[in-house]
């Protein structure tokens, strides 16, 4: 399965005061999603599939306090901690769109988010999945496979994302184990390494290392 992005711009940014604490708090709002209409990438999310896994993501994680998104442009389906900016607080449909809200919180990548809202930035939000996609008639059709990763990431520039998650991103296989996604090709070098002879794995260590090196040539 592919790692597949897609980046929304026409998010709000709000300020609330709690009442008791009288901190304020940071959030944007917006549609993160939307379905059955085809999309700048040329995509289409048909609507039960997005139903299927916002209701799981709800579920799995909203409603936990564990949906978490990153400052930038991750590169894996998985959450970095290290990157979190902020948590998805509600994911709802309102008919096609699916509208979210998430709270920026105070964390390193957190507080570059505030910064740059306090100074006017206009910032988008990209979600992440892993699923696989079938050519349409001018378009491509997200398949049953599809697995919401977050809902959320914050990025700016969307324009520049779209070539880069094309071009590098959508080129990788993703698999999921018990341990989290993995790359195909560390499950491909992982058996090579295991099963070469000791007087081979030197031979074999520089042709994936040497492949590894052809595929960054690429981009």
């Amino acid at each position: 399965m592919k790692l597949i992005k897609e980046e929304v711009t026409d998010v709000q940014y709000l300020v609330e005061e709690d009442k008791e604490t009288k901190q304020k708090n940071y959030f944007i709002t917006g549609i993160f999603m939307q379905s059955e209409k085809k999309n700048r990438n040329g995509r289409i999310y048909p609507q039960g599939i997005l139903s299927r896994e916002v209701e799981r993501y709800n579920q799995n994680y909203v409603n936990k306090n564990r949906a978490f998104g990153e400052l930038g442009h991750p590169d894996s389906p998985s959450i970095n901690l290290d990157r979190v900016s902020h948590m998805i607080t509600q994911l709802y449909p309102d008919g096609n769109n699916f509208i979210g809200k998430a709270k920026i919180l105070d964390t390193p990548n957190g507080k570059i988010v505030k910064s740059l809202l306090d100074g006017g930035a206009s910032l988008g939000v990209s979600t992440r999945g892993v699923g696989s996609l079938k050519e349409g008639n001018g378009y491509k059709l997200v398949q049953d496979d599809f697995h919401l990763a977050t809902a959320g990431d914050i990025v700016a520039d969307p324009s520049a994302q779209d070539a880069f998650v094309q071009g590098i991103m959508e080129s990788k296989e993703w698999i999921l184990d018990g341990t989290g996604w993995k790359e195909v090709d560390y499950y491909t070098a992982k058996r090579q390494l295991q099963e070469a002879s000791k007087a081979d794995i030197e031979a074999v260590s520089l042709r994936l290392f040497e492949n590894f090196m052809s595929k960054l040539a690429k981009y």
